[in-house]
């Protein structure tokens, strides 16, 4: 079976991409089972298969190679080689258009003053969140990511903070309230 997969990765994310003496792009290589060609210059990635077919996660490889280039760190990004982890990436631009002030702006809201808002974001959903150009993504499980995505939505419309953490804080909740509800059913006992 053969794999190819052509990405394009920010100039500045090329080096995060690579690692120091290429520590990054090799441990992607080898934990995925793929081959991965960089040309620095003009940022492309392609993604291939490795000589051994079983070992190979060829699609993980492009969500980490993606998760790098829209703003992850490479430790944050390896949690999508975890579980049911997937990359969920948000384009801003939906809920702006072309204004680059609004788009700013929203980026402010959801990033906070010193980076507050997503720390708590990140903290109420359990998800990874960066905010890079014009998008905001999202590592996580898929209620995770359905949480934050509710969030990010919120505040991109003009949600006050607050509002959006209660929100969260009520879904954290409910789920915690039916985690117990399952170890009390006798049904499952």
């Amino acid at each position: 079976m053969s794999f190819e997969h052509n990405t394009k990765v920010p100039k500045e994310r090329i080096g995060v991409l690579i690692g120091k003496s290429g520590k990054v792009k090799t441990m992607i290589e080898e934990k995925c089972g793929v081959k991965l060609e960089i040309d620095s210059e003009y940022g492309d990635v392609t993604v291939r298969n490795s000589a051994n077919p079983e070992d190979m996660q060829p699609f993980k490889a492009v969500e980490i190679v993606t998760a790098i280039a829209k703003g992850f760190s490479p430790q944050r990004a390896n949690r999508l080689l975890d579980g049911e982890n997937v990359l969920n990436v948000i384009e801003l631009k939906e809920f702006v258009g072309k204004s680059n002030s609004a788009l700013e702006r929203i980026k402010g809201r959801i990033i906070g003053v010193d980076g507050k808002a997503r720390k708590t974001l990140e903290h109420l959903t359990g998800a990874y969140i960066s905010i890079y150009g014009h998008s905001v993504g999202i590592i996580g499980n898929s209620d995770e990511i359905r949480l934050a995505n509710e969030a990010i939505a919120m505040l991109a419309r003009g949600s006050m903070h607050k509002s959006v953490y209660n929100m969260l804080q009520e879904a954290r909740r409910k789920a915690k309230m039916e985690r117990i509800k399952l170890w009390e059913d006798p049904e499952y006992e």
